[in-house]
């Protein structure tokens, strides 16, 4: 507890208070998952495009991706660390609340997850997502992973309520760790390349229907994406001393049948564009992933590095924020504000600050009916308000275990 001469953390509890954190009692960080080692990569494939009927041969070319890294994605040690760093800064506010962890397409997974919380006395969890921005990929699957789980242990007899923090592409903490993250790649190019370089910000593509479709009114990954852009680029060049450095965002990390449309350029489309203009420098920023998964190691520090090299163009890759302490403490602030929208809505006095950065301004808490829909076909999605509930599904028989609801 701090002493009455030191101001408690934001979110610490005063003295005599409930916890800042009520009515949550539990932390998940959900992420996607992945393999750790060769004899995983074609099961967790399997499962990431399950229902899609994707033969193994497309999939062996992915693998591939894997197998250059001895078969293990990165992302499942960078949510342990992440994991940590969350438990720490909780601790350093004195917020007591366990953190667990679960994936959609590997374990630990998410079912799994939840369980153990259940089991360990939690009824109602709190989701931090590995993923910042609005899509039915980003934020409508998960919820729908989540749906499933929630079904599956009604079925056992367990209930719970989960819900999920705002997108946080805005969060003030999230656009420092990348301002910090390009200013430092720009500053290791050549001197000589630094006045002309350019900015090169990077996203996962996605089907171009799934773009057009994300969020209530549609368009909002493509948006989001722009708007951090411009406030991390714009924060860079003050930085630079005022110089021009500038902009665009690109994709990678397309998977999809040539004939289906995907968000575009590439990003070693646009290097090969910069080149021929004779841009001296680039600076590629990895701003729509969370850390240095797959995406980023094989598409960004492989692929796209081999095709600057032979362009001739120095090429700095800025780093994602992970566990960046400005990130970590902007994600506990999220957690702190659901719980005091909450309860709010219970009848509270509280109005929680909502700071945001940029122009879009901060996203809803709740999805709302129809969000980021599933172009496939309609499945339930969790935290949003066109959730009927674990229960309500089972004892209407709209849902059978095993079934991912």
């Amino acid at each position: 507890m701090p002493s009455p001469e030191t101001p408690a953390a934001p979110g610490a509890p005063a003295p005599g208070s409930s916890s800042p954190l009520a009515p949550y009692d539990a932390l998940l960080l959900l992420s996607f998952g992945g393999p750790e080692g060769h004899e995983d990569v074609m099961p967790f494939l399997r499962t990431v495009t399950a229902g899609r009927g994707i033969p193994d041969e497309r999939l062996e070319a992915v693998a591939e991706h894997y197998h250059h890294f001895g078969g293990k994605s990165p992302i499942n040690d960078q949510n342990r660390a992440l994991l940590a760093a969350l438990r720490a800064d909780l601790a350093a506010r004195g917020l007591d609340v366990p953190v667990a962890w679960g994936n959609r397409n590997w374990a630990p997974f998410v079912t799994d997850a939840l369980r153990e919380l259940h089991e360990d006395g939690a009824r109602r969890v709190l989701v931090v997502a590995t993923s910042a921005y609005a899509s039915y990929s980003g934020c409508r699957q998960y919820r729908e992973d989540v749906a499933g789980a929630l079904v599956q242990l009604a079925e056992e007899g367990r209930d719970l309520q989960v819900d999920k923090i705002r997108h946080y592409f805005d969060a003030p903490g999230f656009v420092a760790a990348n301002v910090d993250a390009v200013a430092a790649a720009w500053e290791r190019l050549p001197e000589a390349a630094r006045p002309g370089a350019e900015l090169v910000f990077v996203t996962h593509s996605i089907p171009t229907a799934m773009a057009d479709s994300a969020g209530p009114e549609g368009g909002a990954y493509v948006r989001q994406h722009e708007d951090v852009a411009q406030v991390v680029a714009d924060a860079v060049r003050r930085r630079a001393g005022g110089a021009a450095l500038p902009s665009a965002l690109v994709y990678c990390s397309r998977s999809g049948p040539p004939s289906q449309p995907w968000t575009e350029p590439d990003v070693n489309d646009h290097l090969e564009e910069l080149a021929a203009r004779g841009v001296p420098g680039v600076v590629v920023a990895p701003i729509g992933f969370v850390s240095d998964h797959m995406e980023v190691v094989y598409d960004l520090d492989t692929e796209a590095r081999e095709t600057a090299e032979r362009l001739g163009l120095p090429m700095e890759r800025a780093g994602t924020a992970g566990t960046d302490p400005a990130f970590v403490a902007a994600l506990v602030d999220l957690v702190v504000e659901r719980a005091a929208v909450e309860r709010a809505a219970a009848g509270g006095q509280e109005a929680p600050p909502r700071p945001s950065a940029g122009s879009v301004g901060p996203s809803h808490d709740v999805c709302p009916v129809g969000c980021c829909p599933n172009l496939r076909r309609e499945k339930p999605a969790a935290c949003g308000r066109d959730w009927p509930g674990a229960r309500a599904l089972v004892e209407s028989g709209a849902a059978t275990p095993g079934s991912g609801a």
